[in-house]
């Protein structure tokens, strides 16, 4: 689940990377943390495209 304090995080950490102060092993987290806001994204996507109706209308009938 994607809480305010992972996108408080990523955003910490995007932040260090732009100024060029990230460990590496923040650089890890960063990757981490990142693939798990990703997924959590794609699989909303995923739901919410799963959950479209087709509905085919009749054709109009020309004037």
């Amino acid at each position: 689940m994607i809480t305010p304090e992972l996108i408080q995080r990523i955003n910490e950490l995007a932040k260090k990377k732009k100024a060029n102060t990230i460990t590496e092993e923040e650089l890890v987290e960063q990757t981490k943390l990142r693939r798990i806001y990703i997924d959590h994204f794609k699989m909303h996507v995923k739901h919410h495209l799963d959950n479209i109706e087709f509905v085919d209308t009749p054709p109009r009938k020309p004037h």
